[in-house]
């Protein structure tokens, strides 16, 4: 019997030495980590499961000894010897998890913290490049959004006009959102991300479900997205009861029509952009319909305009190049959306910056004009001439230019601008000043690594303590589990490898893309990118 306990001793001493998160290696590589560490662990499992064997062995040979005639006190000190070991095993395994958790949050920072060695700028080229940027440009980009908004009226009027009121979406005011209207772009041809409503029939109406709401059973995978439910009038409680009452021959619905009510009753609702034997709405049929009408309605107003649009990609929707006779371009979004009643959040089929999209009938929450407030709301706090936007400005400009040189990777500017709302509610405001650039740069670049190490960066607003309450969006978004932004690269391993080793020559190439192309701008010209 003393065997046995011996035996199991050792078992748990085994377990605990071989436990694969006791020993890191932080030298290594991701996927050297990864490989040496499924290779430990079928080791583990491999040992653990001999151990097992010969200990039940001991056992049997200690059972059948008891029922030989040995004692009832060896067995009940087999049992006792054996609590024993497992309440030892499980306080060593807690006090580890709270070590664990402890030397986390710790590193957390450290995570955060470049060595001024991994980044080191010029500050010359620094206040150059940022010359350009914010005085220079800041006039045509008023002048740019200019004409985007009145081209965009117009495009949006003519659509109007050629729809269908029964039969058609309604199409709402657009609002702009991301670099353009917030001052941060900094690309050669610039690009306006447009939000354009959409509405139901007279008809119908449309209810919008978040994965976020307490009755949704939206799969875990589908955060941050949600479904829109199509119903007649009527349907509902509260609705106009004309579509599914009979009213006689000799009463008339003061809301609608009698020829109205007629369409309600046999309308087809897969026939009204909804997804096959459901009754929410299809985002891909809403894009392909907005797609053509987006091409109907152009061919109606082109002869007014001395200018070419074409549709950059055919599997993005409203995706518009408008090409001036001077050579100039502008790319504008049209983003195809379902607002939610009574505030500024949208359900929107697709973001420009990322590929595809949630399949269907799964539509992205877009909180970009909370945004937007958020980042208007913390400059004013601010030290006169902060460097916040000017580090966004750099680092977007180093992303596109070292995407040039690598490829592709999982990094957007929509996340870049995440992190630096994450630090501006972290830091404080005089952290900010225009003499720390540097620094702040080196923190942005710290905190996206560390995100990217964990595979973790939290939506800047769902469920986020720090916004403040004068950012004012729905309570069941603000109250809801974090979203995180990495959540795909948990699995695609190629994509997370290439990401980092993206962030990685971002560092290492900084200093030279800035030199490179800054005496453009220190001469009188325009930056080429």
């Amino acid at each position: 019997m003393q065997g046995a306990i011996a035996r199991l001793c050792m078992v748990v001493a085994a377990a605990i030495l071989n436990h694969p998160s006791l020993i890191p290696q932080e030298n290594a590589t991701i996927a050297a980590q990864d490989e040496e560490l499924m290779v430990r662990m079928r080791e583990h499992a491999e040992r653990l499961e001999r151990e097992r064997s010969k200990l039940e062995a001991e056992l049997s040979r200690a059972v059948a000894k008891e029922d030989e005639g040995g004692g009832w006190e060896d067995g009940y000190s087999w049992y006792f010897w054996g609590t024993v070991s497992f309440v030892v095993f499980l306080a060593i395994e807690m006090g580890r998890m709270d070590t664990f958790e402890s030397d986390t949050g710790a590193l957390d920072d450290d995570d955060e913290a470049l060595p001024t060695r991994a980044l080191e700028l010029d500050k010359d080229i620094l206040s150059h490049f940022y010359d350009r940027w914010t005085y220079i440009s800041s006039h045509d980009t008023g002048r740019m959004r200019e004409f985007v908004e009145g081209f965009t009226d117009d495009l949006l009027e003519s659509l109007r006009s050629i729809s269908d009121r029964d039969a058609d979406m309604e199409v709402g005011d657009f609002v702009g959102i991301g670099s353009m209207f917030e001052s941060w772009q900094v690309r050669k041809t610039p690009t306006c991300d447009l939000v354009v409503p959409l509405s139901p029939p007279d008809a119908l109406d449309f209810r919008v479900n978040l994965w976020c709401e307490p009755s949704s059973d939206m799969p875990p995978d589908r955060q941050g997205c949600g479904t829109v439910q199509v119903s007649r009038f009527g349907d509902r409680e509260g609705g106009c009861l004309c579509g599914s009452a009979n009213l006689g021959e000799d009463m008339l619905c003061l809301l609608h029509g009698k020829t109205d009510t007629a369409h309600v009753v046999d309308r087809d609702l897969d026939a009204l952009l909804c997804s096959k034997r459901t009754s929410l709405l299809a985002k891909d049929q809403v894009m392909k319909w907005f797609q053509v009408s987006l091409t109907k309605a152009w061919g109606r107003i082109s002869h007014k305009y001395d200018f070419e649009v074409t549709f950059r990609r055919l599997d993005a929707t409203g995706a518009l190049k408008v090409r001036f006779p001077s050579g100039k371009a502008i790319m504008v979004n049209l983003i195809p959306a379902i607002q939610l009643v009574d505030t500024d959040a949208y359900l929107v089929s697709h973001f420009p910056s990322d590929g595809d999209g949630p399949p269907d009938p799964f539509w992205l929450l877009s909180l970009g004009i909370y945004e937007r407030n958020l980042l208007k709301h913390l400059a004013k706090f601010l030290p006169r001439h902060s460097c916040h936007l000017h580090c966004l400005q750099v680092v977007t400009f180093l992303h596109a230019k070292q995407t040039t040189l690598t490829g592709g990777n999982a990094l957007t500017d929509y996340h870049w601008k995440t992190v630096l709302l994450h630090l501006l509610l972290r830091d404080k405001p005089s952290a900010w000043s225009a003499d720390k650039t540097e620094s702040r740069l080196r923190d942005m670049f710290g905190f996206m690594r560390g995100s990217l190490r964990e595979k973790r960066l939290h939506h800047v607003l769902i469920g986020n303590g720090r916004v403040p309450r004068e950012i004012r969006f729905p309570e069941t978004i603000r109250k809801a589990e974090p979203v995180n932004l990495f959540r795909g690269l948990v699995l695609k391993r190629d994509l997370y490898a290439a990401t980092v080793c993206h962030l990685q020559e971002m560092l290492r190439n900084a200093a030279v893309l800035l030199q490179e192309y800054t005496p453009l701008s220190m001469s009188g010209g325009g930056l080429d990118y």
